[in-house]
């Protein structure tokens, strides 16, 4: 045996993209037992699944012999040699394909509700399959994907015949396949376990794939600052709710342990991250720069003007996370930029070097302070009495970088409902008057009475405490 089930054969084929360069990926199993491996190749890639329905046309006299096969909007293959050396009749044919184009538009339905195969014009597209003997479905797969417009067309298999195998490298870009074994005998017995995929495995499997993320580096960059660039990571969820930048403190970067954990906190939540250097090689060599707020929050805007200008993020609201001077930096470029973010987390941040422009931060802002740093709890709760719309939450027991057991879980749950709340377009403000209201004057509320004057002032409303959320 050379693989124990799908999902291992999967796993060691997805291995082998690791070095592949790919451009806008999609992958496209073909069902059923494709569809476990071309899972495990899209979690690997977060790249989107989808599925090819195509179904083999069998001989008369001995189904399992392809002697064509059929795929979706009516694309089919004969093999007439076959037809020939099997003397199956036009009109057996004719039957036979009738009858599997019949299960094929039942697979669409059950498994894309119906839907067409989303465009692969321009893509990189990666076929998956579970093994190959005659390779007649495969075949067909790749030339009608060729059809539409691929862009570069991968075929992905664990296992092939040597003589399939030559055949279909002059259908494809490119051929990936772990064994080609001299004696070829049928393809579950490659496997310890060759057990069928059912139709609910492979709705369970396209379901988990959807909330894979788009994950890219890129380059932010301006000519009219000088042409500054600061490379970064840049994710957005399937569906997101709005998207988070970060501004790291103390010189680290976008590989910034800590941060990358609260980002991949947030991205599980539907919130977009890009964590960006704030500063350029040359100029982290100076310490100084780093606490030049000025400057990163200079760099925090440029970042913020980039992202409204990038397809997979645009028109969504955009939110801040700050770490210790990145704090700083995230009120500074708040002010700056007034309603265009709706709103900050700072971590153990340094609000007190924003002073200068606290009173003007509008966005909700919440202060993260460990327990142990008391110096820091000083400089933040010193900060507060310049913020209007603010929050200072303690995390008990922990120090100054959050490095204790539990701790910097704890800040990315309290981000995460912060944002849940707070992250809004200027144009989409709270639905409620009454937090409408609260939001505007800063005002605190200790008991439900407080609110009465609210509603008396703006007129009939829905009545919300936010608790201790509202300071």
């Amino acid at each position: 045996m050379l693989f124990h089930n799908r999902q291992q054969a999967g796993q060691k084929l997805a291995e082998r993209f690791k070095s592949i360069p790919l451009e806008n990926p999609l992958v496209i199993a073909l069902p059923r037992g494709g569809v476990p491996l071309g899972y495990e190749i899209s979690k690997m890639l977060r790249a989107p699944l989808d599925v090819l329905v195509v179904r083999k046309i069998g001989a008369p006299s001995h189904p399992e012999f392809g002697i064509g096969a059929i795929t979706e909007g009516g694309f089919y293959w004969i093999d007439s040699e076959a037809v020939q050396s099997t003397g199956a009749s036009d009109t057996e044919i004719e039957k036979i394909t009738k009858k599997e184009y019949e299960e094929l538009e039942r697979r669409i339905l059950i498994y894309r509700d119906g839907k067409d195969l989303p465009s692969v014009k321009g893509r990189t597209v990666i076929v998956v399959d579970d093994g190959l003997a005659t390779g007649v479905t495969a075949k067909v797969a790749c030339q009608y994907l060729k059809a539409q417009g691929a862009k570069r067309l991968i075929l992905a298999v664990p296992v092939c015949s040597p003589r399939t195998s030559e055949l279909l490298k002059a259908e494809v870009d490119e051929f990936v396949c772990l064994e080609e074994p001299k004696f070829f005998i049928p393809v579950g017995q490659f496997y310890d376990d060759f057990s069928q995929t059912t139709d609910t495995e492979v709705i369970e499997l396209l379901k988990k794939a959807k909330d894979w993320k788009t994950e890219k580096e890129v380059m932010i960059s301006k000519s009219s600052d000088g042409g500054v660039e600061l490379p970064g990571l840049l994710t957005i969820p399937v569906g997101a709710k709005g998207i988070v930048i970060f501004a790291h403190g103390s010189g680290s970067g976008k590989l910034s342990p800590r941060n990358l954990q609260v980002a991949e906190t947030l991205n599980r939540a539907g919130f977009g991250t890009l964590l960006f250097d704030l500063l350029t090689p040359v100029e982290s060599r100076y310490r100084a720069n780093v606490f030049d707020i000025p400057l990163l929050a200079k760099r925090l805007i440029l970042a913020t003007e980039w992202i409204k200008q990038q397809a997979l993020a645009k028109n969504l609201p955009i939110g801040y996370f700050g770490a210790s001077t990145g704090g700083g930096a995230a009120l500074w470029a708040a002010a700056e930029l007034k309603n265009e973010i709706s709103a900050v987390v700072s971590r153990g941040g340094r609000p007190d070097l924003a002073i200068p422009r606290l009173s003007e931060v509008t966005a909700p802002s919440l202060l993260l302070v460990g327990g142990l740093d008391k110096e820091v709890i000083q400089l933040n709760e010193q900060a507060m009495k310049h913020l209007s719309n603010t929050s200072l939450k303690i995390i008990p027991g922990a120090s100054h970088v959050f490095e204790e057991p539990g701790k910097l879980e704890a800040v990315a749950e309290e981000a995460v409902v912060w944002f849940k709340h707070y992250l809004r377009t200027a144009e989409e403000p709270a639905k409620d008057p009454v937090v409408r209201a609260i939001l505007k004057k800063a005002i605190p509320l200790k008991n439900p009475k407080d609110i009465r004057p609210l509603v008396d002032e703006i007129g009939k409303a829905k009545i919300v405490m936010l608790g201790e959320a509202t300071h």
